[in-house]
């Protein structure tokens, strides 16, 4: 069995500028960057789908475990809406190879990410993992020519 692990840091927290309101100050630069931390920054950052992808893989844990009780209850914790729970959770309709694959798809260097979750819904929704595979296939040869 695995023991709970906490962590604690603090966050910024920055208000958007609104009408009547001034906008707080700018938060103070970060120190100067060592060199292991420039190296990790220049390999690029992880796509979206991908972080879209793990946390329906944990939202499943914590549906399961009985942490949330439903969609709404995890909506609610993570403030947004309903809607946008079961998109993400709809990632997880997909065939597991599928899942594997956007999980570790190639970090983007720069620019927008090749995939986006609206590539991914409509292959979702298809139940049969061989038709799901063949449209995979098909929006990645799409996206590479």
């Amino acid at each position: 069995m695995t023991t709970p692990h906490t962590i604690e840091c603090t966050l910024p927290l920055r208000r958007r500028g609104r009408a009547g309101q001034q906008p707080s100050p700018a938060a103070p630069a970060p120190p100067p960057s060592s060199p292991a931390d420039r190296i990790i920054s220049s390999s690029g950052r992880v796509p979206r789908v991908a972080r879209l992808m793990a946390l329906a893989l944990r939202y499943e844990q914590l549906l399961r475990a009985g942490t949330v009780r439903d969609y709404v209850a995890l909506a609610k914790v993570e403030q947004v809406t309903r809607g946008r729970i079961t998109q993400i959770m709809n990632l997880r309709q997909l065939a597991p190879d599928i899942q594997e694959q956007l999980l570790f798809l190639p970090r983007v260097q720069q620019g927008r990410d090749p995939i986006h979750l609206h590539h991914l819904q409509p292959i979702a929704a298809i139940l049969d993992w061989r038709k799901q595979r063949s449209m995979w296939k098909a929006l990645q040869r799409d996206l590479q020519g």
